[in-house]
Order: structure tokens, then sequence, then C-alpha cells
């Protein structure tokens, strides 16, 4: 079955077994924010407060852009949850080294859960102690016996965290990515450029981590 129409199958089935992560944004959850971009599977920007912020969605790991396909379909799949425009709750669990607030988002169910349940992220388990660590786990049980996602491959794809650790691994020692170039975002000339070069590898290109690269051409 073609992958496209396995992702559209498995969206709907998804819709239809929600309930699962079906949540009420919690009693201490932060302001309404507004979403103004999706970077990737796990990562978000929103307005709130006036302000434009980058959000780490807690607790879980989306195949990174360059695991292809399955990157760019978790973002796919979370650009389809978190239209643009639309409101979100943010239950902030930390801040990371980026300076990103790590949260839980929710717009009627509890977003991050979902990706789990759907078998676009899997548990982030060395960074779970602040989300309901039982409850991720049996989400991505489910996904793992249905074969969605990230799982349609026996015992599930590498693992984002593994992957970086990898690519940092094959980084030339003269700060170069295995291509022999180190790239500038002036000298790249347009943002499509960009996303495609962090899709081969130039990691570097995001320096926040947020999943786009050189977010400066795009003004």
């Amino acid at each position: 079955m073609p992958r496209r129409v396995h992702v559209a199958r498995a969206l709907a089935v998804a819709l239809a077994l929600l309930p699962m992560a079906m949540a009420q944004a919690p009693a201490g959850a932060g302001p309404g924010a507004t979403v103004i971009s999706v970077g990737d599977g796990d990562t978000i920007r929103v307005r709130m407060n006036g302000k434009p912020i980058t959000v780490r969605l807690a607790c879980i790991d989306a195949p990174e852009t360059a695991q292809q396909p399955y990157g760019q379909q978790a973002r796919s799949y979370l650009q389809q949850r978190l239209l643009l425009g639309s409101t979100v709750t943010l239950e902030q669990k930390t801040t990371d080294r980026y300076g990103r607030m790590v949260a839980e988002v929710f717009n009627g169910i509890n977003i991050n859960l979902a990706m789990v349940e759907d078998g676009q992220a899997f548990v982030y388990r060395q960074y779970l102690s602040g989300c309901d660590a039982k409850e991720y786990l049996e989400a991505e049980f489910r996904a793992s016996r249905r074969r969605y996602g990230v799982w349609q491959v026996e015992g599930g794809i590498t693992r984002p965290w593994d992957f970086r650790r990898g690519r940092s691994a094959a980084v030339i020692p003269d700060g170069t990515t295995p291509d022999g170039r180190r790239y500038r975002c002036k000298e790249i000339g347009s943002y499509a450029r960009a996303q495609e070069l962090l899709r081969q590898g130039h990691t570097y290109l995001d320096s926040n981590r947020d999943g786009e690269a050189c977010e400066s051409l795009r003004r």
C-alpha cells in the first residue's frame, strides 16, 4: 500500500481512537497561545502575550527531518493537528538549553500524547518525568502493535536520539558536514534552499533547534 494512503488511513483511524489522547488542559496550564508555525514533528512557534515563542513538545521525540519519509510525515501530521492561527494551551515543564519552552500542548486533546498514539513520535524516556509516564508508554505500545507511522518498520525506525548521535559522529573534524562544505545563511540565498540543506544533514543551520534553518531568510 502506498505510504501516502497508509498515512491518510492511519490519521482517519486515529481520529476515531483519540479518546485515549483526549484531555482538557490542566488547571495549572498557562494562558492561550496562537500557533504561528510548525518547525518539525516536535517543535512549534506560538505567539503568547504578544511575543513569539518556540515550544518543544515535552516528553516525546519525533523523527528528525532527515529521517525521510518519517520526519516529514510527523511534521505534516502536526500541521494538520495545529492549524496556523489556532489557539492552544501550554503546560510548561521546563526550559531547555536552547531557550525553548518545553511543554505539553492542548487544543481539546493532548497533542503530545496524540503524536505518540498515532505513531508519529516516540516517548522520550530520558525526559519523561514531567508527564504521565504510564499514559505515554501505553500509547506507544498501542501504536507499535498497530504498526502506525514509525512502527511500520519492525521494531520501529532508528530512534531520533540515536540518529542525532550518529550524525554528530559523522561530522568531519574541521567542523564541516560529510559533503565537505559548511554553509552560512547569508551565502545560501533562499529560505527553501536552507531547508533543503537542513534535510541533507546541515543541522548547524538550525542554531536554535526549532526545525527551521536560517529563519532570517524567511523575512
